[in-house]
């Protein structure tokens, strides 16, 4: 599905209802007004809808937006806007089920001409506020990785890999939009956006008021519920992600590497450090003349390569790294024959509180003595330590008190199902992110989960794979078999039963 097939759809969807409300409930004042209503509000509700299915993308959507306005307005003169960006980071969620049934709501509004001129209002300022946030996004690929936003001076030319948000998040995991072209997606809307606000007395009105009341109340908790069950009771009915039910992952891995590993650099983009000429190289032109770029004399910028046969995903960077033995163990997990077990955090759920403990610190003087040995009547040097003085130190360590629902969930599910699954000879692992390796092992030996695998990775990996903190993942030979939200996780003899055949 592409942007432009997205528009195609909305327009016929548009061309159909404005064709039920002019000629079944003649209701229309104006065709364009109306054809306008319908496109708009359909986009919002589909918008809207794709997000709800999963709303915890969206939130975790929004803390990326967060955290890049944290690292712009902190630098600078608006600094003291910066502690409020981490503050709404936590409470993404909370921002994100509001923002996300609003938007459909507002779609609906949209559809039976409720309320016109408030509408109008409100679709305007949502999607302005849509438009400023995709603007900066896209803007930041004018700004290098050592620049701030504000310094415009140090803009250059834009570049994609500048963006520290990849992807707008308009349509969640649906369908990825660079926020360059979702900035200008906005900018379209803009157009009827500021029709509606100077027109919106020619908007179609259907129904009565109560009966868009009511339709509007009950779609309103229906959504709040739907948005609910697809986060905080379960994992969202349909998974868009590439960690979906199902996939081998194994088999997509080393399809996503060969297409990688297939890519051509076509232009080498090169910078004079003396000059500030840039030159742009065909690949063959510069290997040929390699030595007359030398790295002392010009800076490597940029190289432009071909597309990869396969778009790469977040199973390309699929890595789970052991605590005590440091290495990757992905690939024992990809080729793993048997049934297996993975218990995913994306943290460490835990007040941290810092405390000072008191030690005495020894020191010691040590001297060369020489012994003489009446027997032998030879002399030998000894090395002699003797106590030189106790002092009074105090170090800071940390103490977690584990959040009680989060912990246990492990001491009692996670752990009952470890434990089975052990003596069936299966092995499980723990895999954690965005936590201290010693906090992990200290949670894990406190909730019980003895023989299990300890591993940490990056969270934003985690959270694409499971909805869940924590959230288990049953494997065999590299392929997801099933996925489970830690509230839905059934006994080790039903899954047992039902997927392991």
């Amino acid at each position: 599905m592409t942007l432009s097939n997205l528009i195609i759809m909305f327009g016929a969807i548009a061309i159909v209802l404005t064709a039920i409300v002019g000629f079944l409930f003649k209701n229309h004042k104006s065709w364009p007004m109306t054809f306008l209503q319908n496109f708009c509000g359909v986009w919002f509700i589909f918008s809207g809808w794709v997000k709800a299915i999963d709303p915890l993308g969206t939130a975790y959507k929004m803390e990326q937006y967060f955290a890049e306005f944290y690292h712009t307005f902190e630098p600078t003169w608006f600094g003291f806007i910066a502690p409020l960006f981490p503050w709404l980071s936590e409470h993404a969620i909370w921002i994100s089920v509001p923002m996300i049934i609003f938007e459909i709501i507002l779609g609906a509004m949209l559809v039976l001409g409720h309320t016109s001129k408030f509408t109008s209002w409100a679709f305007w300022i949502l999607l302005a506020f849509f438009t400023v946030l995709t603007g900066f996004t896209y803007l930041t690929g004018y700004v290098p990785g050592d620049a701030n936003f504000f310094s415009f001076s140090a803009w250059g030319e834009y570049d994609k890999n500048n963006m520290k948000v990849t992807d707008c998040g308009c349509f969640g995991d649906f369908l990825k939009l660079e926020p360059k072209t979702s900035f200008f997606k906005d900018l379209f809307l803009m157009i009827p956006a500021f029709y509606f606000l100077f027109r919106h007395k020619s908007m179609h009105q259907l129904f009565t008021p109560k009966i868009r009341n009511i339709v509007l109340g009950i779609a309103t908790v229906g959504l709040l519920l739907y948005c609910f069950k697809n986060y905080a009771w379960d994992l969202p009915h349909t998974d868009f992600r590439p960690f979906k039910n199902g996939v081998d992952v194994k088999a997509q891995r080393i399809a996503e590497e060969d297409a990688m590993a297939n890519v051509q650099i076509l232009t080498w983009v090169l910078k004079n450090k003396s000059t500030g000429e840039v030159v742009k190289l065909d690949n063959a032109v510069f290997m040929k003349n390699l030595m007359d770029y030398p790295k002392a004399e010009w800076e490597y910028l940029d190289q432009i390569k071909t597309e990869p046969r396969i778009e790469p995903s977040k199973i390309s960077e699929m890595e789970f790294t052991d605590i005590e033995g440091g290495y990757d163990i992905a690939p024992e997990l990809l080729e793993e024959e048997n049934y297996s077990f993975t218990f995913i955090s994306s943290a460490l759920e835990a007040e941290v509180v810092p405390e000072k403990i008191t030690y005495q610190d020894s020191s010691f003087v040590v001297d060369t003595v020489i012994v003489f040995d009446e027997k032998t009547k030879e002399e030998s040097r000894q090395i002699v330590r003797s106590l030189d003085k106790v002092e009074q130190k105090t170090k800071t360590q940390f103490k977690y008190n584990w959040d009680k629902g989060f912990f246990d969930n492990y001491s009692t599910k996670v752990a009952s199902l470890a434990k089975s699954a052990q003596q069936d000879g299966l092995n499980s692992r723990m895999v954690v992110g965005a936590s201290d390796p010693d906090a992990i092992q200290l949670f894990a030996k406190e909730a019980g989960l003895e023989g299990v695998q300890l591993c940490s990775a990056d969270d934003l990996l985690l959270k694409t794979i499971v909805r869940s903190n924590p959230g288990v993942v049953l494997w065999k030979n590299g392929k997801i078999i099933q996925k489970w939200h830690i509230n839905k996780l059934p006994s080790y003899q039903e899954i047992k039963a039902e997927y392991m055949r």
